[in-house]
């Protein structure tokens, strides 16, 4: 068997294979079709300070090899996560990393120190890349100075590994990975969704509640290819590529092109099972290709 351990920060994940964030709720719900141990680790829905009810129903929307989603951060605040999420996730024999969104920077900030003293969370990774909420979020992942403010102060109070989650929404995104490199970023993590919009034409109103929505899914994994090639060769730090993973040659795709782990996001939706299979393909590989590391993959596109 090759070598499939990556290290991302501190971290060192037995395979290159996580779920992403808003996919794979804590974990524990997947816990029934597969061994969590056997990927490289689970990041939890998004966790913000104060608890958030989300977007108005409707808030998901299906589209030609993908989907529009507008959930907006629902979820019950970090108070909440710590006193009755983290007991029940902390013995997950994986990494486990929790999501952090925030509408400003003090939000951020105290969300991650709550974090931080959580022994069995290794990790956060940042969201400043949502499209789905009104104010925050996105507004950090669109200027470089913005993204560079919210990582300074939360790398201020966060000594583990932080993880920097990207917007694709912007005209160029390698331009924000370096400013979050510049000020302590240990990784960053892309894409996120695509803003997009369905329309229901026997109403001629907007499909989603928030008109604009986050599309995910197959459709938008040539321009998250793209965008992770462009951001290896442009910062130091490790890249986590996502965007339409459904299988182990996708996932293969985003390592040639540099990513030096994956996340699995919709399709999880469609297979419960696929991240342990994505890590078994990719060992396969490896094996057929005469690899003896994922390490020797990365970043190895022939140009």
């Amino acid at each position: 068997m090759a070598d499939l351990t990556v290290k991302i920060g501190q971290l060192t994940l037995k395979n290159p294979v996580l779920t992403a964030s808003g996919t794979f709720g804590y974990g524990l719900e997947y816990a029934d079709f597969f061994d969590l141990s056997e990927i490289g680790g689970i990041v939890v829905k998004g966790t913000t300070l104060h608890p958030r009810e989300g977007n108005a129903y409707p808030r998901m929307a299906e589209t030609p090899a993908g989907m529009l989603n507008a959930v907006g951060l629902q979820n019950k605040g970090v108070d909440y996560f710590v006193s009755h999420i983290y007991p029940a996730i902390k013995e997950i024999n994986t990494c486990m990393i929790v999501n952090v969104s925030g509408s400003t920077i003090d939000d951020y900030v105290a969300c991650a120190a709550r974090i931080n003293d959580l022994e069995k969370i290794p990790a956060i990774e940042l969201n400043i890349s949502c499209p789905n909420v009104k104010q925050g979020g996105m507004a950090f992942g669109t200027d470089c100075a913005s993204a560079a403010a919210v990582v300074k102060a939360v790398r201020q109070v966060y000594n583990k590994t932080l993880i920097v989650k990207l917007s694709p929404n912007v005209t160029d995104i390698t331009k924000i990975a370096q400013a979050v490199e510049t000020e302590g970023a240990d990784a960053v993590s892309l894409i996120n969704t695509l803003l997009g919009m369905a329309v229901n034409t026997e109403t001629r109103k907007p499909v989603l509640s928030t008109i604009t929505g986050g599309l995910s899914g197959a459709c938008i994994k040539p321009v998250a290819l793209r965008m992770v090639y462009q951001t290896a060769k442009a910062v130091k730090i490790p890249v986590i590529g996502m965007g339409g993973i459904s299988c182990a040659k996708d996932a293969i795709e985003f390592i040639i092109a540099g990513a030096t782990a994956i996340q699995i996001g919709t399709y999880n939706f469609i297979d419960p099972t696929i991240s342990v299979k994505v890590a078994e393909g990719i060992n396969e590989y490896l094996e057929r290709h005469g690899f003896s590391s994922v390490q020797e993959l990365t970043a190895s596109l022939q140009v």
